[in-house]
């Protein structure tokens, strides 16, 4: 989706950090405008995804211009000016949390990184045995269902249980903690691989913007950086493979539910990706949320309730079909990222979300926590 494309469409906010303020502003597009909508009664994005109806408030919403809607989208992944004006993570306040195994195909992903405990060159024969036995039965399972029961018993008696499929096919969803609170990296900026996973990828996925009501506010673009060697030595290393410096990317704007977008288009939704190394080295693939094995409102209903209540609203990636296998190096170790890798997430509805891969320990440290964030707001009389 182009600049052009954003003016004449929806209901977009962001969070744009503003240096003059040494803090970040709520942002809403309005034309090619970039308008500060921040003030005492929506000072976060938490607070505006709390009103009954923001998109609604969006639209009344004054304020002054701070940019252009191009020159936002004109900053490159790699040069990311960040002592100028530029978009950041259009999230505040709200817990990051992740749903795995909601696709079959990435389902069966998973179990390969298991038994081949991280091991990338064990993969291709055990995704070759394992593809055999379970073949893309499990496509059009619906999680839970009693057709789902059958399944984990046949499966259990061929050998090939496994706590993946547990998740993928059970009646519990996989819920886990993503990045801490204000951790995540917005449009542009680097994302982050822990230096010791030595086989990795993007995961392209679609991220609902919840409150603590657990109403769907908006959706935005995500990318779910993912260490399969890590994961798959043990689930147990899930913390370790998922939550590290700069390894959580949102953006590049929350669309808000209203007229034009709804729930509907989320479920209906088909991502792209793109990685682009500097050795030459192109993939493209796809994630379609049509085969999802759960629905979105399933996933959101597991995660808050009851059980679990989220103040601040929280952030819901829902999981990504996509599962590369294709070679890059060596012939039967499957994808793995490299130092300066560009990945763009897109989709016609939500834009594009575009990162330079680096090593967690080599992206910028972060250090704008929720203290920080307090503090600058009543500095500027917005709390």
């Amino acid at each position: 989706m182009s600049s052009s494309d954003f003016a004449r469409a929806g209901t977009f906010v962001g969070r744009v950090w503003d240096p003059k303020v040494e803090g970040p502003l709520l942002v809403a597009v309005r034309g090619n405008d970039i308008i500060d909508i921040t003030s005492k009664t929506v000072p976060t994005m938490r607070d505006l995804l709390e009103l009954d109806d923001p998109a609604a408030y969006v639209a009344k919403a004054t304020g002054p211009v701070v940019a252009t809607l191009a020159d936002l989208l004109a900053a490159k992944a790699g040069a990311l000016d960040t002592a100028a004006l530029h978009l950041i993570a259009p999230n505040d306040l709200q817990s990051v949390k992740a749903c795995g195994v909601t696709f079959a195909r990435s389902m069966i992903e998973r179990v390969i990184e298991e038994r081949a405990a991280g091991n990338p060159e064990l993969a291709l024969k055990i995704r070759e045995k394992v593809t055999e036995i379970i073949g893309d039965s499990l496509r059009n399972l619906k999680a839970g269902s009693p057709e789902a029961a059958k399944v984990k018993e046949a499966l259990i008696e061929e050998g090939v249980w496994s706590q993946y499929l547990e998740v993928g096919i059970g009646p519990d969803a996989e819920v886990f903690s993503k990045a801490q609170v204000l951790s995540s990296v917005g449009y542009a900026a680097d994302v982050g691989l822990h230096p010791i996973s030595k086989w990795n990828n993007p995961e392209p996925e679609i991220v609902l913007a919840v409150n603590s009501k657990g109403v769907v506010q908006g959706a935005t673009l995500g990318n779910d950086v993912n260490l399969r060697d890590v994961e798959g030595r043990s689930a147990l290393l899930l913390g370790k493979a998922k939550d590290n410096n700069a390894s959580c990317s949102i953006g590049p704007f929350i669309r808000l539910f209203d007229t034009t977008y709804s729930i509907d288009d989320v479920r209906n939704a088909d991502l792209s990706l793109t990685v682009e190394g500097e050795d030459g080295f192109v993939l493209h693939g796809k994630s379609s949320m049509k085969e999802i094995s759960r629905d979105p409102l399933d996933l959101v209903s597991q995660t808050i309730g009851r059980h679990h209540q989220y103040p601040d609203g929280f952030m819901l990636f829902m999981g990504t079909l996509f599962a590369p296998t294709e070679d890059r190096d060596t012939k039967g170790q499957g994808f793995t990222h490299k130092v300066g890798d560009i990945v763009t997430i897109s989709n016609g509805l939500l834009g594009a979300l575009t990162n330079r891969v680096r090593l967690s320990t080599e992206c910028a440290p972060w250090t704008f926590g929720a203290s920080k964030l307090m503090r600058n707001l009543a500095a500027r009389q917005l709390i």
